[in-house]
């Protein structure tokens, strides 16, 4: 048997192991415990899919793939040392952005190599072979909005620019304009345009376009909604790398891809489900870009707030036969994980009751708690969702707040006028004592008022997370 036969039979075979294995994987990251193993199938499933791909393409210039693959993995390497967890919503947005970039680089590319370069005369539809000329402007299209889309949110999320929503006027018929203009005229470029000049021409501002769209999309939402964002960029991505897929004629591309976007769409709407808001309304509500009645959550808009001593603290929970810790992004700035186990730890040795309520949006990204917690060696059977938990608040003596702000404000529940009514939130009052750690008054995403700092069970120790905790920990240990 020929080697060419052989690879043939082969490379499908790779193929259909590697969608398999991606199946498998992603399985694999729906839950804390499994999530490392299922990472790595993917990875392996990755690695599988890349053989067969190098397979399929026979002739292979070695120095290019051999340089792509030292220069990617010491940039992922040095990125995973040296991010932090608080920075890996960040990271997470510019692998969204990278992956939306290699897809419309890929798709230009083909266009590149078969009209241009080859100089093949005619259409890049006819040039292209079977690969339809929709799904090669769809993938310039949505590969570009998403790394344009991707770079603002990481900008909101690293602080760079303002979280508020920016709202410019008319932006809804902007982006209907540029959307719609840039996949006619691309779709008209790719089927019609024959000369190579002005067929560049055209896609470049088809690309330009794109990615003053991925700007315009992103910059009216608010720095509460980057979780719901940064899983919709993941689903553009997804979808972008399945056009790609197709111009390709690459079928894991295509199965990876839209494992990817159906995946990242699903976990979109879980979130908004969490928030209590459509995805339209997180899209083009502009949350949190005007001020509300409820107030701006600064020092002067709170009335009868009392500070309290970590030894004060301390004497509180010396009493308590339950406690349950509600953490938050303040939490993970402070990388206090490890202290609150540490203090759960000795708690529970006295005799009380440990548990953690987890918020779906707490942090800023989707599990960042989880994961964050995972990593002090937690157990995974303390980590309790936010249904499973909020019954149990009443019946509990002490809960410990560490950084959190907008997943416990009553007002969700109370506060009609509130941006945030009818989000479900952690229901903290009802505990016998709230002790909420933050450093200062200062609202949350929200950027409203929290009335449960003013409440008569609720001491405020206003502190950096870690210290705090650790101060607790150090008079408990005394008691």
């Amino acid at each position: 048997m020929s080697t060419a036969s052989v690879t043939a039979i082969l490379v499908p075979i790779l193929y259909l192991l590697s969608a398999a294995l991606f199946i498998f994987g992603l399985k694999g990251l729906t839950r804390v415990r499994s999530a490392r193993r299922g990472n790595q199938i993917a990875a392996l499933a990755m690695l599988i899919a890349i053989i067969g791909t190098l397979l399929e393409l026979g002739t292979i210039h070695w120095t290019y793939i051999l340089a792509g693959l030292v220069i990617g993995s010491l940039i992922g390497t040095v990125a995973a040392i040296k991010v932090e967890m608080t920075g890996m919503p960040e990271m997470v947005a510019l692998f969204n952005g990278s992956g939306g970039a290699a897809s419309a680089l890929v798709a230009l590319s083909q266009i590149w190599d078969r009209v241009v370069e080859q100089e093949t005369g005619g259409t890049v539809l006819a040039a292209l072979g079977n690969a339809p000329g929709v799904t090669t402007v769809l993938a310039i299209l949505i590969g570009t909005l998403t790394l344009s889309g991707s770079v603002v949110a990481y900008l909101k999320l690293a602080g760079k620019v303002k979280g508020q929503p920016i709202l410019l006027p008319g932006r809804h018929l902007i982006n209907a304009v540029l959307l719609l203009g840039s996949l006619l005229v691309g779709i008209w470029a790719v089927a019609q345009v024959t000369e190579p000049g002005m067929l560049e021409a055209v896609l470049l501002a088809v690309v330009a376009a794109s990615f003053l769209l991925g700007i315009m999309l992103v910059i009216p939402i608010g720095g509460a909604d980057m979780p719901v964002v940064i899983s919709l960029l993941n689903s553009y991505s997804g979808v972008a790398a399945a056009m790609t897929g197709f111009v390709l004629e690459n079928n894991v591309l295509i199965i990876s891809g839209a494992l990817v976007g159906a995946s990242g769409l699903i976990l979109t709407q879980i979130m908004c489900v969490a928030m209590n808001r459509t995805l339209a309304n997180v899209l083009f509500g502009g949350f949190g870009a005007q001020e509300t009645s409820t107030g701006g959550g600064g020092k002067d808009a709170y009335q009868n707030v009392r500070s309290f001593s970590a030894e004060e603290a301390a004497l509180v929970l010396e009493a308590a036969e339950s406690v349950i810790f509600v953490p938050g992004y303040g939490l993970a700035v402070a990388q206090a994980q490890h202290t609150v186990h540490e203090l759960a730890n000795v708690l529970e040795k006295r005799g009380a009751k440990v548990t953690y309520g987890i918020h779906p949006v707490a942090g800023r990204m989707p599990g960042h708690m989880n994961v964050l917690l995972a990593e002090a060696d937690v157990p995974y059977e303390q980590l309790l969702e936010m249904e499973v938990i909020n019954p149990e608040f009443k019946n509990t003596d002490v809960v410990i707040v560490v950084g959190a702000n907008d997943v416990v404000n009553p007002a969700a529940e109370k506060e009609k006028g509130s941006p945030i009514y009818g989000m479900p939130v952690l229901e903290v009052w009802n505990a016998g004592t709230v002790i909420v750690v933050k450093r200062s008054l200062s609202s949350g995403f929200a950027g409203i008022k929290n009335e449960l700092f003013e409440y008569d069970n609720t001491m405020m120790l206003f502190s950096d997370a870690k210290k705090a905790m650790q101060e607790i920990l150090n008079e408990v240990k005394q008691l």
